[in-house]
């Protein structure tokens, strides 16, 4: 029988009519090359041991007085085959949740699919990722908060054009594929849970990036770099790609009537475009015509004005952290959204990601070496680290930020959401 709980009034809480400062609990799922062949899931869960501090967990967001948390349920432990579901663990995690009041987005679907569905270029993943989102949805009627699929630009690069997650291709075929797979699961997931929740938000976690070119040589390449990564919020949005995007996609599988899908959504009123941002976000072609990690280079600031100004939807930071110096990385990174807020971008909360230390994620989670990522607001006993205490402390400082930057006191919920007359690439 499904979990019915009774529905919090979400629309008169004030703390949602507040900036959302949030965190998130690193959930990753990917599958790697195993022995002799195999594959190997790795799960950032149970690497950070989440499934048994979960509790622990869920009361650090508290003390932090994080409004917000990204939470992301194992959709490859829950979703054991068509219509079957194991809801043991999310039914206790959901439950806790909603008795703390933590306001939840709920992450969907986190760079790894079941087992039994194989990979990102399976041509049903439309079919069963909607047939999961909508028992999702239906189960706990009182999440109204999504994350469909995290970025799935980086999970079609990172899995389908450089070979080092789940279906582990290295194409231009293979990355249109798995992008045009997540992006139609994810319309046809929104749609199953608008079924039963018809006032559901989308937060589109999506990698905001920009890459440079070292020398006038390289400037085509980086170009092209700069205009596919809005392919896969392009896709969602039901937004005309460049002539130049459409020839790629169809010289790489992309059908007509496939591109025409996509042209006929008509969403976005449901959406808060999601902003992940790191140092690394920003790449440098150099002389040798290699793609590598400049360092921000431009900063956050001019990179999500970009995307804002692509889109005109409400926003949201949903990532960031820093191994390196993390508390001035975490004082530049509330700079840049105040600036923003400032120059009037609806920018409605700011997330650290993610709550603890991680694993392996210094090397992409391409192996498993079991080196922990200390880039957490506590380690791994649940320690708060020093960037811990200051994300508390600016949560203090902060915390009766209004959530529009200017205009009437709202709620993120009735926020109108259009791109009808978004503007070409800036």
């Amino acid at each position: 029988m499904p979990l019915h709980f009774l529905e919090p009034d979400w629309t008169r809480n004030p703390s949602l009519q507040r900036f959302l400062f949030a965190t998130g609990v690193e959930c990753s799922t990917p599958t790697i090359a195993g022995p002799n062949g195999t594959s190997r899931r790795i799960d950032q869960l149970d690497k950070t041991r989440h499934y048994e501090n979960w509790r622990l967990d869920l009361a650090l967001v508290v003390d932090l007085g994080a409004r917000a948390l990204r939470y992301g349920l194992p959709w490859y432990r829950v979703h054991l085959g068509p219509g079957r579901f194991d809801w043991e663990f999310p039914d206790q995690v959901m439950r806790a949740i909603r008795d703390l009041q933590i306001h939840p987005i709920v992450d969907l679907c986190h760079f790894g699919v079941p087992d039994w569905v194989g990979d990102f270029q399976n041509p049903d993943l439309p079919r069963h990722f909607a047939e999961y989102a909508g028992a999702v949805s239906s189960r706990y009627p009182w999440v109204r908060w999504f994350t469909p699929i995290n970025e799935m630009y980086i999970c079609a690069q990172f899995s389908a054009y450089e070979g080092w997650w789940n279906e582990r291709l290295k194409s231009h075929r293979a990355f249109v594929t798995a992008l045009k797979n997540m992006a139609r699961a994810s319309i046809e997931g929104m749609r199953a849970i608008l079924a039963s929740r018809a006032d559901a938000l989308f937060v589109l976690c999506e990698s905001s990036e920009r890459t440079h070119a070292r020398g006038p040589d390289h400037v085509a390449e980086a170009d092209m770099y700069n205009s596919r990564r809005f392919l896969s919020l392009d896709l969602l949005c039901g937004r005309q790609m460049s002539s130049e995007m459409y020839r790629y996609v169809r010289d790489n599988g992309m059908t007509e009537d496939e591109y025409a899908y996509f042209l006929r959504q008509r969403l976005t009123e449901h959406f808060i475009l999601g902003q992940d941002y790191y140092a690394k976000n920003e790449w440098l072609v150099d002389d040798q015509g290699r793609r590598g990690v400049s360092g921000d280079v431009f900063g956050y600031y001019p990179i999500a004005l970009q995307y804002a100004r692509r889109y005109r939807l409400p926003i949201m930071h949903t990532e960031t952290n820093s191994p390196h110096d993390p508390v001035s990385w975490l004082w530049r990174t509330w700079s840049n959204i105040r600036l923003l807020r400032n120059d009037g971008v609806p920018l409605l909360g700011m997330t650290w990601y993610s709550l603890t230390h991680q694993v392996d994620w210094d090397i992409v989670l391409r192996e498993e070496r079991d080196r922990v990522y200390p880039v957490g607001l506590f380690d791994l006993d649940r320690r708060i680290t020093p960037v811990g205490v200051e994300y508390q402390k600016l949560i203090r400082s902060w915390r009766d930020t209004p959530l529009y930057p200017n205009g009437p006191l709202a709620l993120a919920a009735d926020l109108p959401a259009s791109n009808e007359s978004a503007p070409s690439e800036p």
